[in-house]
């Protein structure tokens, strides 16, 4: 089982320390507050008030044995590019950052980090996608300007088959999954034959501007 180190008990530090405890991984927490340290305590294996940013302590931790070390420093830019540094030069294999700025994500991008992460600004992402269609049921942003996004069909798309509706010719959108409420089932990779139920959920990968188009939404 993979074992995660979370640098950083931020809230995005924090509640991904306990959902991933919930969920039975071993989690190692690290931050400089004992405060902080002794709320997260009950949701890991073990939790270490410690300063990050010295070297010597990532190492004396044994931070490289982890698979994934999360680094989630809040506000604190200058803190998170010098401790995804040292993890980088440490060998951890994947390295997860939270960033502030664009530019902040460029920097930990080039230092080497695995994966650049802005949490707040993905969350605006999927809200204001919500917001603007009442089709849409979530959004899972997968890069700038491409989604996977879950969705009820148009009213037009009912009684009539994934060929019929051909999406991925008209619009370029790829319908990956369909959730089918009545009776609960999934379907992986739909055949053109499926035909689309009003208790359906389809699940699709494409761009923003495909599903503004596809659903209506005004830009």
């Amino acid at each position: 089982m993979r074992k995660f180190a979370i640098i950083g008990m931020s809230s995005f530090g924090f509640y991904l320390t306990k959902f991933l405890s919930e969920r039975n991984f071993d989690v190692m927490a690290v931050d400089n507050e004992e405060t902080i340290i002794e709320k997260v305590k009950p949701f890991t294996f073990k939790a270490v008030i410690a300063d990050a940013r010295d070297k010597d302590t990532l190492e004396s931790l044994g931070i490289s044995e982890f698979d994934v070390v999360v680094v989630s420093l809040g506000g604190q830019i200058d803190a998170s590019i010098l401790v995804t540094l040292y993890l980088k030069e440490l060998k951890v294999k994947e390295i997860i950052a939270k960033a502030i700025t664009e530019d902040h994500g460029k920097i930990l991008d080039r230092i080497g980090a695995t994966t650049v992460i802005f949490p707040e600004k993905d969350i605006a992402h999927r809200v204001a996608m919500r917001m603007t269609s009442v089709n849409i049921l979530d959004v899972i942003p997968l890069s700038d300007g491409i989604s996977i996004l879950e969705f009820g069909p148009p009213n037009e798309f009912l009684g009539k088959t994934i060929g019929e509706i051909d999406v991925r010719q008209k619009y370029g959108i790829q319908i990956i999954v369909i959730k089918e409420v009545v009776p609960e089932n999934v379907v992986i990779v739909p055949t053109p034959e499926h035909v689309i139920k009003d208790s359906d959920i389809l699940v699709g990968v494409g761009k923003d501007e495909d599903f503004h188009k596809l659903l209506g939404i005004k830009m």
